[in-house]
């Protein structure tokens, strides 16, 4: 089948305990990629691959944002929309030790700590996206309906162009 099997990482394990159904996709990570490189070596929209990104507000308490791959986070509208004074991109190690996951392996299931998570409306509105699957070169297909359903995730409106 051309498509290797990964081992189970914190975010597939509690898929597979809420019997959220995906499919696994593994490409060759390159540094700083991002979703236009997966996008492009998996043959996606890029619109349709989903930016797991860890980021904190004013008292540094840190929140998931889920992005298309195309757009970028206007920071100003998610902090007004979540009731936060300012939000910001947490760094890259702090990132780290709140998921428990490597930057550019992060996934928004499974994460070490429990954070809240705003995912991007039009997300929703997709019949199927990839996400990060908990490990860099890993990405799962799923109904982005799981985001709110196992994670609780709520609709946001703070997609810029990028």
């Amino acid at each position: 089948m051309g498509k290797k099997h990964v081992s189970e990482t914190p975010a597939t394990a509690l898929l597979k305990a809420r019997a959220v159904a995906f499919t696994e996709h593994t490409y060759d990570y390159v540094e700083h990629g991002g979703a236009q490189h997966s996008a492009a070596v998996l043959g996606w929209d890029p619109h349709h691959v989903v930016k797991t990104l860890v980021m904190q507000d004013e008292a540094a308490k840190p929140l998931i944002v889920l992005m298309h791959g195309d757009r970028s986070v206007s920071t100003k509208n998610l902090a007004r929309q979540i009731g936060a004074k300012h939000v910001e991109p947490c760094k890259p190690e702090v990132a780290q030790r709140h998921s428990g996951y490597m930057v550019g392996g992060t996934s928004p299931f499974g994460t070490k700590r429990d954070m809240p998570v705003y995912v991007e409306a039009g997300i929703l509105a997709l019949p199927r996206i990839l996400i990060n699957g908990g490990r860099r070169g890993y990405l799962i297909e799923i109904d982005p309906q799981a985001c709110v359903q196992v994670l609780a995730a709520q609709p946001v409106e703070c997609a810029l162009p990028l």
